[in-house]
């Protein structure tokens, strides 16, 4: 993933007007997404400002929360082709990939032909990707990252946008399998979904017990989603977002001269981290009518870039201490 924070030399008239276009755009799809979601909304703006990033996101919450209804809904909204693939331990990874089968013609010669499998659509649901072996997991490791699939030595492009909306349960660990640091590195955030407001879960009583439920519309289409994602690649970044990208990004790892963090931290984040707070700021300025990001971008979406991409010391952990306690400390230093 490689980020550009120079200026592009769009004019500033120019990019004010694709900004614009893009704002309605994205009123849109948030209205489109309401329609079925109620309330969540720090739930819904990261995913979509993932989304828009041309990113991956993890969606962690315990069973009921809407994770699935809401990767359905924005598949709709956004006129993406979805697959679905429900996770289970004994989920191989050519049901993810596909397959190689022999067939014969009519005089007999045989060949081989390569089935594709779920994971060529625009936007992926992987369903409880923690109840999968690490074999099958580590399958969308080269389609995450690079966007293409390798079978049988040949070389298979995925469609475009392409992303993955994992869900995770946080519960249940019996029998689950916790996904690999390097395979969480490839989500751009890690979203975690709480309980509804008593307001929102009065809605959500009134309006999905009925005869009928509200369905997701379309208002969106792939090709449009992608000229959004190179307008949020285009915007300029300023010098302090920078600094501040780095210098929190920089203050997670132990041995970088900050005592908190040598205290409690075992390894932290790695350049891709500061990749994604790049994109995500970028994309989290638009979605809110802005044409650049500013260092309360940074602070906003420190907790789900960073959070997946550290871990604890044994000691730490024994404390009670937790992720999130750390990078809230260490975003008040930017």
């Amino acid at each position: 993933m490689s980020v550009m924070v120079k200026e592009s030399p769009i004019s500033e008239k120019d990019m004010i007007a694709e900004a614009e276009k893009a704002l309605a755009d994205i009123s849109r799809i948030r209205d489109g997404v309401g329609r079925v979601i109620f309330g969540q909304e720090s739930v819904v703006e990261r995913t979509l400002v993932a989304l828009l990033a041309g990113g991956h996101a993890l969606l962690v919450g315990v069973p009921g929360l809407a994770k699935t209804k809401l990767v359905e809904a924005l598949g709709i909204v956004l006129g993406l082709d979805s697959r679905r693939i429900q996770f289970t331990p004994d989920l191989m990874p050519s049901d993810i990939l596909g397959s190689e089968v022999m067939e014969q013609d009519e005089i007999g010669k045989r060949s081989f032909r390569f089935i594709s499998g779920p994971i060529f659509a625009q936007l992926l649901m992987a369903d409880e990707i923690n109840r999968a072996s690490p074999r099958t997991q580590s399958a969308l490791l080269q389609a995450m990252q690079e966007y293409h699939v390798t079978i049988a030595g040949a070389r298979y492009d995925l469609p475009a946008p392409f992303h993955v909306l994992a869900t995770q349960n946080p519960l249940e660990q019996e029998g689950t399998y916790p996904l690999p640091e390097a395979q969480l590195d490839r989500f751009l955030m890690q979203v975690d979904i709480l309980y509804p407001e008593i307001e929102a879960e009065r809605r959500i009583l009134l309006e999905t017990t009925g005869i009928e439920d509200a369905k997701a519309q379309n208002v969106l289409q792939p090709a449009r989603l992608k000229e959004i994602q190179t307008l949020i690649r285009r915007m300029p970044v300023p010098e302090s977002v920078v600094e501040a990208i780095l210098t929190l990004v920089r203050s997670a790892r132990p041995g970088q001269g900050n005592a908190e963090t040598d205290k409690h931290v075992a390894w932290g984040p790695g350049p891709r981290a500061s990749q994604a707070l790049m994109l995500c700021t970028r994309a989290r300025a638009l979605y809110e009518g802005r044409l650049a990001p500013s260092i309360d971008d940074v602070r906003a979406l420190a907790e789900p870039v960073l959070q997946h991409r550290m871990a604890l010391t044994f000691a730490a952990r024994a404390e009670g201490t937790s992720v999130r306690d750390v990078v809230a400390k260490l975003t008040k230093g930017i």
